[in-house]
């Protein structure tokens, strides 16, 4: 796990995002739930690239070492880079599994896509 702090500016349009440690790492979202999910998108994949090129990462400053301008947030941004990794190789991994029987003939006859469902459900559960 890798945390680094985001700064996040209220702009007219949106919410813009950069990371003081992070060499040209900016971006931004419509509101608050967009601009969170395009921060960690962003680390996440700044830091993979630094890994490939095998840069050594920047050293995350202390908070109280960061200039936060007046009306900024600060917020503490997490990544798993082995999730990230997966998610974005996007690898496909065979499972059995057992379900009731009336659901297994419910499912076939409306000729439903069972890998295509569990994928679905699963990235529903786990908020991904």
């Amino acid at each position: 796990m890798y945390l680094y702090y985001a700064i996040f500016n209220q702009a007219d349009d949106g919410i813009n995002v950069s990371f003081p440690d992070l060499d040209g790492a900016f971006t931004c979202g419509a509101d608050m739930h967009e601009a969170l999910y395009m921060a960690k998108d962003l680390l996440a994949g700044w830091l993979i690239n630094a890994e490939d090129d095998n840069e050594v990462f920047p050293k995350p400053s202390a908070v109280s070492d960061i200039d936060l301008p007046e009306g900024d947030l600060i917020i503490p941004i997490e990544v798993n880079l082995k999730y990230y990794r997966e998610r974005f190789e996007n690898q496909l991994v065979k499972k059995t599994l057992t379900i009731p029987k009336y659901l297994n003939t419910l499912a076939s006859e409306m000729d439903i896509n069972f890998s295509a469902t569990l994928t679905d459900a699963l990235k529903e559960k786990l908020g991904v």
